[in-house]
């Protein structure tokens, strides 16, 4: 992950979302499966939307459209392991007229917050039955002032 996007969440409409660590989670050692921490990031990303008052669902029911990861990439730094509690940060980079650049971190709920991974997604707003790209809802881009 170059500089340009290693961040520390700290930008506009900033969320975190506490998550527990469990055997689901892991591997046989205990330690975080590396693709789980995307799964980490799309909930955090799911919450944020939601905390703007976004229901996806009611969205692709009454717009018919969809929000899509078109680009993912993570760093990881440490490992997070069993009954680890973790903050999974969510800022917005880049904005485009029919996506967002989210910069994620995910961190142990420790003093200061052990840095664990870094991650950047874009995520591109379709029209669900042409998987074409839609302008990015109004209700969305408020929240991001």
């Amino acid at each position: 992950m170059s500089s340009a996007t290693s961040v520390r969440p700290a930008s506009r409409a900033a969320f975190t979302l506490p998550v527990r660590v469990y055997w689901e989670d892991t591997d046989a050692g205990g330690v975080v499966y590396y693709a789980n921490y995307l799964k980490f990031c799309e909930r955090a990303r799911t919450e944020w939307l939601r905390r703007l008052g976004i229901d996806q669902q009611h969205l692709a029911d009454t717009a018919g459209l969809l929000f899509v990861v078109s680009a993912a990439e993570v760093r990881y730094l440490r490992p997070a392991r069993l009954d680890d509690a973790l903050l999974i940060d969510v800022a917005i980079g880049k904005t485009g007229g029919a996506s967002l650049e989210f910069l994620q971190t995910v961190r142990r709920d420790d003093a200061p917050g052990t840095l664990l991974a870094e991650a950047r997604f874009v995520v591109a707003c379709v029209q669900a039955g042409s998987m074409r790209p839609r302008r990015l809802p109004d209700a969305v881009l408020r929240g991001l002032d």
